[in-house]
C-alpha cells in the first residue's frame, strides 16, 4: 500500500478520533453545567427542558446543512418512542445522579455502560456472547465495587444508585439504537429523541418550574448548545471513522471532568474512583476489542470463537 493510499484513512481515522475528544469535551462541560444549575434550585425535568429544547438550534443547522428535512421521515415511529424512552430514563438518572455525587465519580460510573450493553446484547438481541466478554463484564463490576466504597459514612445509595441506573439506561438506549439503525439514519434519531426529551422536560417541568434568574438562565442556554454540539460531534466522529477507532477515547472525558470539578468545586477524585475507573475502562476496551475479533471472524471462518 502507498502513502499516497494510506493517507486518506488516517486522516479520516484523525478526524475522527479529533471529533470525539471534542464530544466529550462538551460532555464533560454539559456534566458540569447540570450540576451548577442544580446546586442553584433548578429542577432536574427544567434542565432537561433547556438541554433538549436549545439543542436544537445547533442540530437544526446541521439538518438544513447536510441532510436536509427529508431526514426527518422516519419508518420507525415505535423504535424512535423506545429509543426515547430509555434514553430519557438514563438522562433523568444522569442528571439526578450529577446532583448526589462529585462530578468525576457520576462520570466515571457512566463507563459501566459497556458492561450493561454486552449484557443486554445477550439477552435481548440474543448475540453470542463468549466467556472472553462476560469475563470482561465481572471484572468490570469489580471495578464498579471499587468505585461505590461500600463502607460505612462513604457510600452514596442514592448518588451510586442514579448513576448505575442512567448507565443501563445508555446501554438500553444503545441497543435500541442498533435495532433501528437500520432503516434510520443518525440525524433522524438524534431529532427524534431530542423532540422527545423537549416534550418529557416541558411536561415534567409544569409541575415544579423555577424562574431561573439571568445568570442561570444563561448557563442553562449553554448547556443546551453545548449538549446539542456534543452530540452532533459524536455522530460525525462515528460517520467519518471505524467505532474501533474513536470509541476508546470516550473515556478522556473523564480528564475533563476531573478538571472542571477541581476548577469549580475543589474537588479531587478519590483513589478508589480513579482505580475503579481504570478497571472499568480497561473492560470496556476488551469487550470492545473481542467485538472487533468477533466482526473479522463474521469474515473469515477460521477466526476462533468467543
Amino acid at each position: 500500500m502507498t502513502p499516497a493510499t494510506t493517507h486518506p484513512a488516517h486522516h479520516r481515522n484523525g478526524l475522527g478520533i479529533a471529533y470525539r475528544m471534542m464530544a466529550m469535551v462538551c460532555m464533560a462541560g454539559l456534566g458540569a453545567i447540570v450540576k451548577w444549575t442544580g446546586q442553584h434550585g433548578i429542577p432536574v425535568f427544567e434542565i432537561i427542558f433547556f438541554r433538549n429544547a436549545i439543542a436544537f438550534v445547533p442540530l437544526g443547522i446541521y439538518i438544513w446543512r447536510t441532510a436536509g428535512i427529508s431526514v426527518l421521515k422516519t419508518q420507525r415511529p415505535l423504535g424512535h418512542l423506545h429509543r426515547s424512552a430509555v434514553g430519557l430514563f438514563g438522562m433523568i438518572c444522569g442528571f439526578s445522579a450529577l446532583q448526589h455525587l462529585a462530578l468525576t465519580q457520576a462520570t466515571a460510573f457512566t463507563f459501566a455502560a459497556p458492561l450493561f450493553m454486552t449484557a443486554l446484547s445477550a439477552l435481548m438481541l440474543k448475540e453470542f456472547v463468549g466467556w472472553h466478554r462476560w469475563g470482561a463484564v465481572v471484572a468490570g463490576f469489580i471495578g464498579v465495587l471499587i468505585m461505590v466504597r461500600p463502607v460505612r459514612g462513604q457510600l452514596n445509595l442514592v448518588g451510586v444508585g442514579f448513576a448505575l441506573a442512567a448507565a443501563l439506561g445508555s446501554a438500553l438506549a444503545t441497543v435500541q439504537i442498533r435495532q433501528i439503525a437500520v432503516t434510520e439514519k443518525g440525524p433522524t434519531i438524534v431529532f427524534y429523541f431530542t423532540l422527545a426529551g423537549t416534550v418529557a422536560g416541558l411536561v415534567g417541568s409544569a409541575f415544579h418550574w423555577v424562574t431561573p434568574d439571568g445568570a442561570t438562565l444563561a448557563v442553562l442556554i449553554l448547556g443546551g448548545l453545548i449538549g446539542g454540539v456534543g452530540q452532533l460531534f459524536l455522530t460525525e466522529a462515528i460517520r467519518v471513522a471505524p467505532v474501533g477507532v474513536v470509541a476508546p477515547f470516550d473515556y478522556s472525558q473523564l480528564i475533563w471532568a476531573t478538571i472542571l470539578g477541581y476548577l469549580i468545586w475543589g474537588d479531587l477524585p478519590h483513589a478508589a474512583t480513579l482505580t475503579g475507573a481504570a478497571v472499568v475502562a480497561a473492560s470496556g476496551l476488551y469487550i470492545l476489542h473481542r467485538e472487533l475479533v468477533r466482526f473479522r471472524g463474521a469474515r473469515e471462518p477460521t477466526e476462533a470463537p468467543l
